[in-house]
């Protein structure tokens, strides 16, 4: 374990992070669950330790190349899977208030467990659509900010996010470096949601081109936003 753990507290130190003993202790902690639950259930196809550190961890926790954390900030993370960025997020800047969200029921005990393991405080973890939960008025348009790792195009994604966001909320999407033609793609569609792009930040990930759409909530989402169940992904706004 030392030499992983010597290995996870370089990295983060590179990256601009003193990580506690507590938070390596969680990190570490989070990674042998994760393992250990892969083993019965697909949450990753990432299972080596360093790779792990890299790919997750230090991907996730990255958005504070953007965004100032240090504050209370009530946190989306829609569509977070097998816990990613929210968890790594919660545990590398505990003043954040995070909600997890996930369709699939596996990954929300999974996720559960985790935040109970580690002893997560201000963790939610919800199972649920998007496009349901966006009707509920007690997270429609209440949210900071709120992000996302999914593998999907940006329209589709804004229209998840954008209506959970309050109006001078952000919405953060975690994308590869090539992405200025989805950003153009899903202009309009930004538009409709209420949304703006400021900004598109590129980055290098120990040799892997990342970047974050950056988009304001700038006015509230029509009530008819999101649509149902399934045309988000299936019927991109355009």
């Amino acid at each position: 374990m030392q030499d992983k753990a010597d290995y996870m507290e370089k990295r983060f130190e590179e990256e601009g992070f003193a990580l506690s003993s507590s938070q390596k202790r969680k990190f570490y902690d989070f990674y042998e669950l994760l393992m250990e639950k892969n083993k019965v259930m697909n949450l990753t196809g990432i299972t080596e330790f360093h790779e792990v550190v890299e790919k997750h961890f230090l991907d996730s926790v990255s958005l504070q190349r953007v965004m100032d954390l240090s504050q209370p900030l009530r946190v989306l993370d829609l569509g977070t899977g097998a816990g990613f960025p929210g968890v790594p997020l919660k545990i590398a800047f505990p003043e954040l208030q995070i909600t997890l969200v996930d369709s699939l029921k596996k990954r929300v005990s999974f996720l559960e467990e985790a935040v109970c393991a580690l002893d997560l405080e201000n963790v939610e973890v919800i199972h649920a659509r998007a496009e349901d939960l966006a009707r509920d008025s007690r997270y429609r348009e209440t949210y900071d900010l709120a992000v996302s790792r999914a593998v999907a195009h940006l329209s589709t994604l804004q229209e998840y996010c954008i209506p959970f966001l309050r109006i001078g909320g952000k919405f953060v999407s975690y994308k590869s470096k090539a992405v200025e033609e989805e950003v153009r793609e899903a202009k309009n569609s930004c538009f409709l949601l209420g949304g703006s792009v400021s900004d598109i930040f590129k980055f290098e990930l120990h040799g892997y081109g990342r970047s974050f759409v950056i988009v304001d909530k700038v006015k509230k989402t029509p009530k008819s936003y999101p649509r149902k169940a399934g045309l988000p992904s299936k019927e991109p706004l355009s």
